[in-house]
This record gives C-alpha cells, structure tokens and sequence, in this order.
C-alpha cells in the first residue's frame, strides 16, 4: 500500500463521515434556526424550547434515513475490502 493509497483511503472516509451525518445536522440546522426566530419574535426565552425538538426531529430523521446509511456504509466497506484484496495480491 503505497501513501497515496492511504491518503485516498482517508479522504474517503472524511467524505462518508459528512455525508453520513448531513441528514440530521441539516435537520437541527433548520430546526434551530426556525426556533430562535419564532422565540425573537415572541420573546420567549426559554432554553429548553431548543432543545426538545431538536432531539426528537434528529432522531426521526435519524431513523428514517437509517436504511440510506446502512447501505452507503456496507457498500463502502465491501469496496475497501475489495481494494485491500488487490493490493495484496
């Protein structure tokens, strides 16, 4: 395995890491922000109000795009396998 390998190898994995974890920071992105307006705007400042659903919309969010990861994963680690076959051959 030369270091170019190793450095693809890396580079893939930051990618995966963000692309995997999009979804659910996406969705906290969007919820917090729609929730910090609507407390500007009512003068509410309460910190829990954040913080509830935000948990609850990652997590569905989280499940619902579990089978997505599931698969971007595998086939990520099917191919890796495949690459290390080939270089020790």
């Amino acid at each position: 395995m030369s270091v170019l390998d190793a450095v693809n190898i890396g580079r893939e994995v930051v990618l995966l890491a963000l692309l995997m974890s999009a979804p659910m920071l996406g969705v906290g992105l969007a919820v917090g922000l729609i929730i910090s307006i609507l407390q500007a705007v009512t003068q509410i400042n309460e910190m829990t109000l954040t913080f509830v659903p935000k948990i609850i919309l990652v997590w569905i969010t989280g499940l619902l795009t579990l089978p997505w990861l599931i698969d971007l994963l595998s086939d990520y680690t099917i191919n890796l396998f495949l690459r290390m076959a080939a270089i020790v051959r």
